[in-house]
């Protein structure tokens, strides 16, 4: 009995105990580390340090060969039209189209066509390349869109207007009259000028009106001069006729 007792309260080799002590202290304290300020982040972003990329050995890449696209041979036709219409023609205007419908494009190129001027459809790649190489070339910012080109052989600008008056759709951005470069503004101002042969017959009749009063002037010393010398004449004539008279009547009465 007394060796069970023993066997039980004394511990046996590699035998643990049910209870054990723990110490429940206080947690060892371990710094953290306070997160980096957003404007030290960006600072260090900025000035970090980029290694530059190695440049590579000369023969180790191959020349880049550029391909140049040919135009096609109706881009070239259409440049060669677009050559001959801004030589030809006197006015050329460049007007946007919003999405005017066929039957009112219709009418307004009868219109125009009655005073001779014509309405003329070129893409922009052409029109762009013409220009860019041509003295032109301050018309380029006009051809952005759709556009269309409205020519005459000769500056028909206030029958063009009276034409677009009734095409809300077509809007006038600007034109090329007699090699001169006008604006919206400026394409109303030179409608409102006279026409050719008004200001024709108003020179011609003032260059008329100063050779006759040239003439005039020319002939007025000499008439006057003229008419001094018959009044002289006959005021002679009529001074010889009365010595005459005096002459005869002393003979008379010498005779007597």
């Amino acid at each position: 009995m007394a060796a069970t007792l023993c066997s039980r309260l004394l511990p046996k080799s590699g035998w643990l105990p049910l209870s054990q002590s723990v110490r429940h202290g206080s947690k060892a304290v371990t710094r953290h580390r306070k997160p980096v300020h957003f404007l030290k982040q960006k600072l260090m972003a900025v000035t970090e340090y980029i290694p530059p990329t190695p440049a590579a050995p000369p023969g180790a890449l191959a020349p880049r060969i550029r391909q140049t696209e040919e135009e096609s041979a109706l881009a070239v036709l259409l440049r060669k039209d677009l050559e001959t219409l801004f030589k030809e023609c006197k006015m050329i205007t460049v007007v946007q189209n919003n999405a005017i419908n066929a039957e009112d494009l219709m009418v307004l190129k009868h219109k125009l066509k009655r005073h001779n001027i014509s309405v003329k459809f070129f893409p922009n790649q052409v029109t762009r390349s013409f220009l860019s190489n041509s003295i032109y070339s301050n018309m380029l910012p006009l051809f952005v869109g759709q556009n269309v080109i409205i020519v005459s052989k000769e500056p028909k600008v206030k029958e063009m207007l009276q034409a677009l008056k009734h095409s809300p759709q077509m809007v006038l951005l600007g034109a090329c009259i007699e090699n001169t470069l006008l604006s919206f503004q400026g394409i109303l101002s030179y409608s409102k000028l006279p026409s050719m042969t008004t200001i024709q017959g108003e020179l011609v009749g003032g260059l008329t009106m100063l050779t006759s009063r040239t003439v005039s002037m020319l002939r007025h010393h000499p008439a006057h001069l003229s008419a001094l010398l018959q009044q002289y004449v006959k005021q002679q004539g009529s001074g010889d006729s009365t010595n005459a008279v005096t002459d005869k009547d002393t003979i008379k009465e010498a005779e007597a």
